[in-house]
C-alpha cells in the first residue's frame, strides 16, 4: 500500500465524498484505511478504565484504500509513482507534476 497515516487524502465514493482529511490509521493486511471524520458511526461504549463515562460514542470506521486519492500540494488529488534518487532511496511522486510527496 502506497498510502502512510498522515497523508492528506481526498475521500472520492461513497457517502462522505468530496471530503479531505488525513489518515489517522492504516489496516494493511485488510487493504483498508480509518480517515479522520470520514465514515463516522455512533458506537454504544461501556464505561472501562480509559474511559470513565459510557454512552454513545461517534466513531470513524475503516474505508477501502481504493476510495481515496492523495492530494498533491501543487496539482490535487493524484495517484501516486515512485522514482529512486540518485543516492539510491525510493521516494514518493505526484503522478501528474513528478513532484515529491
Amino acid at each position: 500500500m502506497k498510502l502512510r497515516s498522515g497523508d492528506l487524502v481526498k475521500v472520492i465514493t461513497g457517502k462522505d465524498a468530496g471530503k479531505e482529511a488525513k489518515i489517522a490509521r492504516i489496516i494493511p493486511k485488510k487493504g483498508r484505511l480509518i480517515v479522520e471524520g470520514v465514515a463516522t458511526a455512533k458506537r454504544h461504549e461501556r464505561p472501562s478504565g480509559q474511559t470513565m463515562q459510557g454512552g454513545i460514542v461517534d466513531k470513524d470506521m475503516p474505508i477501502d484504500a481504493s476510495n481515496v486519492m492523495i492530494i498533491c500540494s501543487k496539482c490535487g488529488p493524484t495517484r501516486i509513482g515512485a522514482r529512486f534518487k540518485a543516492d539510491g532511496t525510493k521516494v514518493r511522486i505526484c503522478v501528474k507534476c513528478e513532484a515529491d510527496l
